[in-house]
C-alpha cells in the first residue's frame, strides 16, 4: 500500500510540475534576455563554489578521481556556460536573410524562439556533465526544463536535485529523481522537446513515446565507435590518445574507442607501445587497483555484465596482452587488451562500455571500410594516420556522428563543432550553438509591404501578363 501511496504521490507531483511549467511559458517567452544570462550565472557560480561535493558525490558513485571530476564534469559545464553567455546575444538575434527574386520587395528574417516545455533524460556515466550541458541549452534558449538524473548514480542525482531546488524556481527548472517507472510517468506527457543520452535500445523507447505528441527529440546515443591505425601513424601518439581515450572513467565513455583496426605490420609493435601507456593510470610500485587514477564500474550489474565478456574471451582462446584481473566487491576490472578474437564473439557485437579493447589487425583499409560499413553507424569514428590519402578515403568512404584525425574523443569539447550520431548513434546535434538550436524554434518571419506587390501579378484571375512573367522567372531559374 505504501508503494502504491507513493507512486502516486510522484505522479501527481509530476503532472502539477509539468502544468505549472506550462503555465509559466508565457512569461518565459517575453522575458529578457538578460534574465536567462542571470539564470546561467547563479549556476555556474553554484557548480564553482561546489566543487568538493560534486567530487565527493562522484568518487562515491564509482570512485571517479577528483581531477576527472575537475576536467570532465565541472570543466565541461563551465565551459559551456561561459560560451553561451558570450555569445547568448548574437543567437537570440533575429537573422536576416536575403529575398530572391520572386519576392521581390519583402523583408525576411529568422527568429529563434523557445520550444517550450522540455524534458532531459539523462545517463549515469558522466552524470554530471551529460545532464547539466543540455540544461545550458535549454535555458539559454528560454525554455522550462524537467530534468530526470539518472538512479544508478544516486549521489550525483541528489546534488543535482540539490543544486536545482537552491538556484531555480520549479516552474522553470525541476528535477524528478527515480527510476524506470518516473521516465515511463514523464514519456506519457506532451513536451515540446525531448533530449536523451542513453543506448540505442532505450533512444527508440523514447521516440516512441515522443512520436505520440509529436515532441521534437535529440537523442545522443552511442555504438562501436572504431580507431583505425595505419602504417603511416606515429605509434607513441597513437597509443597515448587511443589509452586515454579508452580507459579514462573505466571505458565507460559513449566516445570512447570501442575496437582498434591496426595494420598487420605494425599490430606488435601498436600492442606493445600501449601496454605501457596505460601503465601510466597507476603509480609506481603500486598494484593497479591501488591507483587514484582509475575510477571503478557503476554497479553491479554492469560488472556482472563485462566479466561474463571477458569469462567468454578467456574461454574462446583470445590472446590477453594486459590484464583480466577483477575484483567483484571493489566493482574492478583492470584494463585489458585483447586480441585474436574469434568470429561472432559477443564483444564485437554490442558497444563495450567498459576497460576492455580489442585490436583486430586488418591487411588493406577495403577491408577496414567493409568491417565498418556492417555495423551501424557509430558515434565517432578516429583514424590515425600521416597519408593525406589514406585519410581522405575512410572519411569520405564511412559514416559517423564525428570523426577524429589522429585524436580521440576531443571533439566532444569543442564549441564550435556540433556533437551527436547519425542514425543508430543518435539524432539531432547539440554544444554551443548546436545545443542552443536543440531547444530553439528557428521561426521564419517574412514582412509585405502594403499595396501592390509583383506576388500579386500572379493572382487569378490568371492574364497573359501573368502567363509572360511566369514564362520569364522560369528562365531565370
Amino acid at each position: 500500500m505504501t508503494a502504491v501511496i507513493e507512486e502516486r504521490l510522484i505522479t501527481d507531483w509530476i503532472q502539477d510540475t509539468f502544468k505549472r511549467q506550462k503555465q509559466n511559458l508565457p512569461a518565459l517567452r517575453v522575458e529578457s534576455i538578460a534574465a536567462r544570462k542571470t539564470r546561467l550565472k547563479k549556476l555556474r557560480q553554484w557548480v564553482l563554489a561546489h566543487r568538493p561535493l560534486l567530487r565527493k558525490a562522484l568518487y562515491d558513485d564509482f570512485k571517479k578521481p577528483a581531477a576527472e571530476v575537475d576536467a570532465i564534469e565541472v570543466f565541461t559545464v563551465v565551459n559551456e556556460i561561459g560560451f553561451a553567455l558570450a555569445n547568448l546575444n548574437r543567437w537570440t538575434k533575429p537573422q536576416k536573410v536575403d529575398a530572391p527574386l520572386s519576392m521581390m520587395g519583402t523583408r525576411s528574417y529568422v527568429m529563434a524562439e523557445p520550444k517550450g516545455v522540455c524534458l532531459i533524460i539523462a545517463p549515469w556515466n558522466y552524470p554530471f556533465n551529460l545532464c547539466i550541458v543540455p540544461l545550458v541549452s535549454a535555458l539559454a534558449a528560454g525554455n522550462s526544463v524537467i530534468v530526470k538524473p539518472s538512479e544508478i548514480t544516486p549521489n550525483t542525482s541528489a546534488l543535482i536535485k540539490k543544486m536545482c531546488d537552491e538556484i531555480f524556481e520549479e516552474h522553470t527548472v525541476a528535477v524528478c529523481e527515480g527510476g524506470l517507472e518516473v521516465s515511463q510517468q514523464l514519456l506519457k506527457l506532451p513536451f515540446d522537446h525531448i533530449f536523451f543520452t542513453g543506448s540505442p535500445a532505450i533512444g527508440k523507447v523514447v521516440m516512441r513515446a515522443a512520436a505520440e505528441n509529436l515532441a521534437s527529440v535529440t537523442l545522443e546515443l552511442g555504438g562501436k565507435s572504431p580507431t583505425i591505425v595505419t602504417p603511416s601513424a606515429n605509434l607513441k601518439d597513437a597509443t597515448r590518445r587511443i589509452a586515454v581515450s579508452k580507459f579514462v572513467n573505466n571505458g565507460q565513455t559513449c566516445v570512447a574507442p570501442d575496437y582498434v583496426l591496426v595494420h598487420e605490420t605494425v599490430k606488435t609493435r601498436f600492442i606493445e607501445l600501449l601496454v605501457e601507456e596505460v601503465g601510466r593510470f597507476k603509480e609506481e610500485g603500486k598494484p593497479f587497483q591501488q591507483s587514484h587514477h582509475y575510477a571503478r564500474i557503476v554497479n553491479e550489474k554492469h560488472f556482472a555484465r563485462l566479466n561474463k565478456i571477458l569469462k567468454e574471451l578467456a574461454e574462446s582462446g583470445a590472446d590477453f596482452h594486459l590484464g583480466g584481473e577483477t575484483d567483484t566487491a571493489d566493482r574492478f576490472i583492470h584494463p585489458v587488451i585483447v586480441s585474436n578474437i574469434p568470429a561472432g564473439s559477443q564483444i564485437m557485437e554490442e558497444e563495450i562500455f567498459g576497460p576492455i579493447l580489442p585490436v583486430i589487425s586488418y591487411t588493406s583499409l577495403e577491408e577496414v571500410i567493409q568491417q565498418i560499413n556492417a555495423r551501424p553507424k557509430p558515434l565517432a569514428l578516429y583514424v590515425f594516420t600521416n597519408s593525406r590519402n589514406e585519410r581522405n578515403r575512410i572519411l569520405k568512404e564511412t559514416s559517423a556522428g564525428a570523426a577524429c584525425v589522429n585524436e580521440c574523443a576531443i571533439h566532444n569539447l569543442h564549441h564550435n563543432l556540433p556533437f551527436g550520431g547519425v542514425n543508430n548513434s543518435g539524432i539531432g546535434k547539440s554544444h554551443g550553438h548546436y545545443g542552443f538550436l536543440a531547444f530553439s524554434n528557428e521561426k521564419a518571419v517574412l514582412k509585405q509591404r502594403s499595396g501592390f506587390t509583383s506576388v500579386q501579378m500572379l493572382y487569378p484571375p490568371y492574364t497573359k501578363t501573368g502567363q509572360k512573367l511566369m514564362d520569364w522567372l522560369l528562365k531565370l531559374i
